[in-house]
């Protein structure tokens, strides 16, 4: 039996405010447990909550920047579930009315385009967490710095069909929301995770098979991992007989399976009902149109102006701008030496391998724009050649010196002098007349053999092109 993959994920974005959503506490990451806590996020007795109007600003931005539907009225609910990181007992959130309706995403996988929907945007608190890992196992720990920062959850339709589109659909949300600077980002604190819903049914057939929820993931590899898995283990159980139960599981990365946490709640369980504490959130259309004046220019607009100001493929440009650093960076370094195509291969082949192997954001990046522009520069007017180039770039990398001072001290400027470069080629013609001798008889071939001794015997400083034409008069 041919099975079709159903997916629907649930991302939950720490809004980047600089006090929690209705208390001033601090929502500075890696704090002491504990210490950025007050009576409201503790949920003491007689404690009330004061909403935080910049996290209101933040999700209207972000509403906006996924063409949703802004509501001029929501309300908040209580959503009542008991753990040990949830201090009141509740979680204040919006189920009723949520702020944002409709809205979507566009994604690319391989050469298919697809929109995959969004059904809300839903404001609400974050719980504290809870840490097993301190080696005992009879104990938890509870850091409840986290209860109460302000988050968007943004909910997705089900039209996700493959892990890939999954992974597709998060990294483009990533990209969206860390351009409106509206969310950092940041999978590994835990201010952009995602849940996925994943279930499975007979290619044909409409009515949804049972779903599975995977909770609190925390990186888009791991999102594809845990959904493939997932798929892998539903498809056994249908084809053996067995009946998929609605459950919630969590993502064991060490063993790339999913484990069973507990049986899955309805909306029922968590008896919402409206936080009597807090009054109907209404917006009007100015407050709207303040900011979309915020707005900025998103990765999809960007990447059209970068394939039509700058000439360069659309790969090129989707690459450049998947990062709003990443994009301003190649900005700025074009203002400074105006050659669009060979500064985004540079950055594309050498700079973002580099950060890669490192683990280092653009933005921490030793090398700066202008001295990454000089360096192509630099190339394009002979100085160096593409090869000493490379060298000269990885102690940049290193230093974050200028290319110009690396060249000086470690003296590789190409060398043009035509009467040096001829005697080394003279020199290395009378070395190897065997291979002279076959070259002249028709054994082109060994051409780069002779630029290859060249540019070895003067340590790659040579100018390439001068080199060929000598070589050419000479062999």
């Amino acid at each position: 039996m041919e099975f079709e993959t159903v997916i629907g994920l649930e991302v939950h974005a720490q809004l980047s405010t600089n006090t929690k959503i209705f208390c001033n506490c601090s929502t500075a990451f890696g704090s002491d447990p504990n210490k950025n806590t007050c009576p409201v996020c503790l949920g003491l007795p007689g404690a009330l909550p004061v909403l935080n109007k910049s996290a209101v600003d933040k999700a209207i931005l972000m509403g906006l920047a996924l063409d949703c539907d802004i509501q001029h009225e929501s309300i908040w609910d209580r959503k009542n579930y008991f753990y040990a990181d949830l201090p009141k007992g509740y979680q204040i959130t919006q189920f009723a009315k949520p702020i944002c309706l409709g809205g979507h995403i566009d994604i690319q996988v391989g050469d298919q385009s697809k929109r995959i929907n969004v059904t809300r945007i839903h404001m609400e608190e974050d719980a504290g967490k809870s840490i097993h890992d301190r080696g005992d196992a009879n104990y938890s720990h509870v850091d409840l710095n986290r209860a109460g920062i302000p988050l968007c959850e943004i909910v997705s339709e089900p039209e996700m069909r493959s892990a890939e589109e999954a992974g597709a659909y998060l990294t483009n949300l990533r990209s969206i929301v860390r351009y409106t600077e509206a969310c950092d980002g940041n999978m590994e604190e835990g201010s952009f995770r995602c849940d996925a819903n994943v279930s499975i049914r007979p290619v044909g057939r409409e009515k949804f098979g049972t779903k599975v929820e995977i909770k609190n993931l925390n990186s888009i590899k791991f999102v594809e991992k845990a959904i493939n898995y997932e798929v892998e283990r539903q498809r056994a159980m249908i084809t053996s007989g067995k009946e998929i139960s609605q459950e919630t599981r969590l993502f064991n990365s060490d063993k790339g399976v999913t484990e069973s946490m507990r049986s899955k709640e309805d909306a029922h369980d968590y008896r919402y009902f409206s936080d009597p504490d807090l009054v109907p959130l209404v917006i009007d259309q100015a407050w709207i149109d303040s900011c979309k004046k915020l707005l900025p220019e998103l990765p999809k607009q960007k990447t059209a102006r970068f394939i039509e100001q700058y000439q360069i493929p659309e790969y090129d440009a989707e690459v450049l701008t998947s990062d709003k650093n990443l994009s301003q960076y190649y900005e700025e370094a074009v203002k400074v030496h105006n050659n669009p195509k060979k500064i985004s291969n540079w950055i594309m082949s050498e700079l973002l391998r580099r950060l890669n192997e490192h683990d280092v954001n653009i933005e921490d990046c030793a090398i700066k724009p202008l001295h990454f522009a000089e360096l192509i520069a630099l190339i394009d007017d002979n100085t160096i050649s593409g090869r000493i180039a490379k060298t000269v770039f990885e102690e940049m990398f290193k230093t974050g010196d200028a290319p110009e001072k690396i060249i000086q001290e470690k003296n590789l400027a190409q060398v043009t002098d035509t009467g040096a470069i001829e005697k080394t080629i003279d020199e290395i013609i009378a070395a190897n007349p065997g291979q002279h001798e076959q070259y002249k008889a028709g054994k082109d071939k060994l051409f780069g053999f002779f630029v290859g001794q060249v540019m070895k015997a003067t340590q790659g400083k040579a100018n390439p092109q001068i080199v060929n034409d000598l070589l050419k008069k000479k062999l």
